[in-house]
């Protein structure tokens, strides 16, 4: 019997949950609570108000920062693609920026500029800029030079050619960029509230470590990941999904 495609997910998270019961009922031990543990955690951290307030001091600062970083980060790639002088000049500043570890930038975003906010969004923009202006540059590499070529005998703008021409062919690489970067980022800006915010999952996080609560902190990590599940079904398929109707 074949089950459907669409069980399948449902199939695979109730598979994780029985993982997680039985290995937390064989370990039984407040270092891996039980599902239903964590649910209540949860349910009491909603109730009280708090993780919506740091879970939205995190999405506030993970909109800013992934918004300026893919903006610079496109903008920057289709010029370093199409400029074969300009990629060689800017070649060995993103592979410095890319090895520089993440806490190495943000410890030096805090020293130089404070423990502000804007200094942490910049640790942010910082470490995830590099990672967008090469998968945008490998698509820019790969720009069909017929349609360029097509779109400059019809007299493009550069706008029209960038909305019309460019853009539809680097959407791949948009998206890819996109998904692998609503990842990274959410995991710096923890990193980035742990050492120098006083809210959001980050400093949550900081605090009940040093309690050594793992329920709360499952119940705050679980809220994000639901989150970022969300902003993928509702916004990310749908948009591939419309970019993607001209392909055959």
């Amino acid at each position: 019997m074949t089950l459907p495609k669409k069980i399948l997910p449902l199939l695979s998270l109730l598979t994780f949950l029985a993982v997680w019961q039985g290995t937390a009922v064989v370990v039984n031990n407040h270092v891996l609570p039980t599902p239903e543990t964590v649910a209540i955690v949860f349910w009491q951290a909603l109730q009280s108000g708090q993780l919506a307030f740091h879970l939205g001091a995190t999405l506030l600062r993970l909109l800013i920062s992934f918004t300026i970083a893919m903006f610079l980060g496109c903008a920057i790639g289709i010029v370093l693609g199409r400029n074969k002088k300009l990629d060689a000049f800017f070649d060995n500043w993103l592979i410095i920026f890319l090895n520089i570890p993440a806490l190495v930038t943000i410890i030096l975003c805090y020293v130089w500029f404070g423990l502000v906010e804007s200094a942490a969004i910049l640790a942010v923009v910082i470490n995830k800029l590099p990672n967008v202006i090469i998968t945008i540059r490998e698509g820019a590499r790969t720009l069909d030079q017929d349609l360029l070529d097509m779109a400059r005998c019809y007299r493009f703008s550069k706008t029209k050619t960038l909305i019309h021409v460019i853009w539809p062919q680097l959407h791949p690489f948009i998206m890819s960029a996109t998904r692998s970067g609503l990842s990274l980022t959410w995991k710096i800006i923890l990193v980035v509230e742990l050492l120098g915010r006083s809210n959001g999952i980050g400093y949550q996080l900081h605090l009940f470590f040093q309690l050594f609560d793992v329920a709360s902190i499952l119940a705050y990590t679980i809220a994000f990941v639901c989150v970022i599940q969300l902003i993928e079904l509702i916004i990310l398929k749908p948009l591939d999904r419309k970019s993607l109707r001209w392909r055959r």
